[in-house]
């Protein structure tokens, strides 16, 4: 199965679907984004790019409010906090301070930029 995301005007996911392999084989058997793209666009309309399920190419899998970015062929979650920063390389967001590597859990404080140990 492929997945496909469409993509409103500021390149942010609307939803993601599943394509039949067979919807996007080219006349040799090749899967073809391009065809995909003209069979999500012919039965729906809209603005399509393929997602990979297990993040093998564009750096993540898509997701509603993800966003599409081009120049990094990259799909980016939301920005969790303001505070983060976004890894060029990795497109993932990266806290100021380090995330606790003592087993235990933790959520982000965004007042004070640190980890809160949850009880």
């Amino acid at each position: 199965m492929a997945h496909f995301a469409e993509l409103d005007e500021s390149n942010i996911v609307k939803r993601v679907i599943v394509v039949n392999n067979n919807d996007i084989l080219d006349k040799d058997g090749n899967e073809s984004e391009v065809i995909g793209i003209s069979f999500c666009k012919k039965l729906l309309g809209g603005e399509w790019i393929q997602t990979s399920y297990n993040s093998t190419f564009r750096k993540h899998y898509a997701g509603k409010g993800y966003t599409y970015d081009k120049i990094r062929d990259a799909f980016i979650s939301p920005k969790p906090y303001s505070s983060w920063t976004l890894d060029e390389e990795t497109c993932n967001w990266i806290p100021p301070v380090p995330f606790p590597n003592d087993g235990k859990i933790y959520k982000w404080n965004e007042e004070n930029l640190s980890w809160i140990e949850v009880m």
